[in-house]
């Protein structure tokens, strides 16, 4: 299996988590909204997923728009099983 990886923001409730995607909206972003992934659980249900060239441009978004995020983490999948890595 080849090692996946992606960037997930997490939000503490699913009104956060809605507010946000529709601000990433309005951006030139590729993203997703998911169900939050097991390795970061302690969150609402819905996480938004997006490629971790765009980290930076993430960050940005969430400050100039003040998102009220949970946290932002890097997802590992490989033969091994999932992790995640808390992004600063």
């Amino acid at each position: 299996m080849k090692d996946r990886e992606f960037g997930v923001i997490t939000f503490k409730s699913v009104n956060y988590a809605i507010k946000s995607e529709s601000v990433f909206n309005g951006e030139d972003i590729q993203f997703r909204t998911i169900p939050t992934p097991r390795e970061v659980t302690h969150s609402c249900g819905l996480a938004i997923k997006f490629d971790l060239k765009d980290t930076d441009l993430a960050k940005r978004i969430i400050e100039e728009n003040q998102l009220a995020i949970e946290g932002m983490f890097k997802i590992i999948k490989n033969k091994e099983g999932s992790f995640a890595e808390k992004l600063n």
